[in-house]
């Protein structure tokens, strides 16, 4: 089995930038505004072993964007990451943009 995950401020407050970039251009990406996953890992203070992102979009509620993810071998993959014990998840609002909700999801095993 994986070991529990809990919450990480500092990998919540990296999702929450994420969904809201996310959000603010109408656009599901890894990379807003050039700043790649990686760089904003770092930019976090976060040292990882390992980490991975999943974002997404359109889905309403935790439980639609869940699903969607583990639906997505890819995106199921991050979620299995080996190693991960922290987490920081986020969502974004955007009444006016083709996806309203905007979601983003980071998993990392601390670098000890």
């Amino acid at each position: 089995g994986l070991p529990p995950v809990e919450i990480d401020t500092r990998l919540v407050e990296m999702a929450d930038a994420q969904a809201k970039a996310m959000a603010k251009r109408n656009q599901v990406t890894h990379d807003p505004g050039g700043r790649g996953f990686n760089k904003r890992l770092k930019a976090s203070g976060f040292e990882a072993k390992s980490a991975a992102e999943n974002v997404g979009a359109g889905y309403h509620t935790l439980a639609e964007a869940f699903s969607g993810w583990r639906d997505s071998p890819s995106h199921n993959k991050n979620m299995l990451l080996s190693g991960a014990t922290k987490m920081g998840i986020a969502t974004a609002f955007a009444p006016n943009s083709k996806y309203k909700v905007f979601w983003a999801l980071v998993l990392a095993e601390p670098d000890k």
